[in-house]
């Protein structure tokens, strides 16, 4: 067998009855999609889509310092995370770039689950491993353990209502609690990628099938789908969602990317980066840098990762990320540019496509927000 085989998921067989077109994502064989793209994104918008995540990176780290440990290791103040609840972080090498964007969830009093990128898990997986050493705490790779269902969209309360009596009401925005869903064991997060309201359910491999099967038959009333990551990208794109690779790399800090929030100085002890990051912090007060804004087309031409953002024949930034807009029915981006061309409304921006200047407006993030 090759070393270069593709890993797939334990809904393998379930993305191939349904005809999905499947594609090489970091190192998985993954559904793009099973039919219409737009369909797709339109059903998590106003209905609900179910996704197959099981790709992505779990670690777990427990043990009497694995809060101490992960302060250490990451960027956030993880040690002040409650029990059951989760937190939007980065681990960052030591100048500052970021090496992936993470979500942690707080177990118990001393698990945590680090849910990395599916291309990055190995990176996380060997930071946090060599992060370790001198703390009374174990890394443990959790890739195999799990799988994990996303169900998002407004109907998604709704679905899963019928298949659990967890406290979905009383389930937060980042927060996770172990339930039973359709019988299946699962921690149930109230987290997603799309800018709706949603549910990631972490599951064992084996019980995976039998828990798709489920959510389809509860969601099949009201509109659920199945949703590749196809339409999983331009769900986050419009909900101004940073993708590594994209908008985030070792290239850029936390401070470049418009997300020094998530930088908490003030947390105890020392932390991998802080002394770059203080540098980094300091120079985007100074000198702000390139910063990232929204671009909505006022044509038709779609714009892609790497093309030249320009303003009175200069380039003044690049796009990272561009896709036809479902939701906004126009093509849209994100990019870096100058400071000076940031501001809203910004009048001569345009995407240089094939050499010729397309013309965009300037627009704050994200493109869309949901109703509360």
């Amino acid at each position: 067998m090759s070393s270069t085989a593709l890993r797939r998921t334990a809904l393998d067989a379930v993305h191939r009855s349904l005809g999905a077109t499947m594609t090489d994502f970091a190192g998985w064989d993954m559904p793009l999609r099973y039919g219409s793209e737009r369909d797709e994104h339109l059903a998590v918008r106003t209905r609900a889509g179910l996704f197959d995540l099981s790709h992505m990176g779990e670690i777990t780290v427990g043990g009497p310092q694995a809060a101490q440990l992960l302060n250490h290791a990451l960027v956030g103040n993880i040690a002040s995370v409650g029990v059951g609840r989760a937190r939007y972080t980065m681990i960052c090498q030591a100048d500052g770039g970021i090496l992936d964007d993470l979500i942690v969830y707080r177990l118990a009093e001393t698990e945590y689950m680090v849910v990395a990128n599916a291309s990055n898990a190995q990176i996380v997986l060997d930071a946090l491993t060599a992060r370790a050493e001198g703390f009374d705490a174990t890394v443990r790779d959790d890739r195999d353990a799990y799988a994990l269902l996303a169900v998002q969209g407004p109907e998604s309360p709704g679905i899963l209502r019928q298949l659990t009596d967890a406290d979905l009401d009383g389930l937060k925005y980042y927060a996770g609690l172990p339930g039973t869903v359709a019988g299946v064991p699962a921690l149930i997060a109230r987290t997603g990628y799309t800018g709706e309201d949603g549910f990631e359910l972490f599951v064992k491999p084996e019980h995976a099938v039998a828990l798709w099967e489920a959510l389809t038959e509860a969601g099949a009333g009201v509109g659920l789908i199945p949703c590749g990551l196809s339409c999983r990208d331009t769900l986050r794109l419009e909900a101004g969602m940073p993708l590594y690779g994209n908008e985030l790399s070792t290239s850029l800090t936390p401070f470049d990317a418009g997300l020094g929030r998530v930088v908490k100085f003030e947390k105890e002890g020392d932390f991998v980066g802080r002394e770059a990051l203080t540098e980094a912090a300091a120079r985007a007060e100074a000198a702000p840098p390139r910063v990232l804004v929204g671009l909505i087309a006022e044509g038709r031409r779609v714009p892609r990762a790497g093309y030249a953002v320009v303003a009175g024949g200069e380039v003044i930034g690049e796009v990272t990320s561009g896709a036809p807009s479902p939701t906004l029915g126009k093509p849209i981006a994100m990019a870096y540019v100058d400071a000076a061309h940031a501001a809203a409304g910004t009048p001569g921006v345009g995407v240089d496509i094939r050499g010729t200047h397309e013309p965009y407006e300037v627009v704050a993030l994200p493109f869309y927000k949901r109703q509360k």
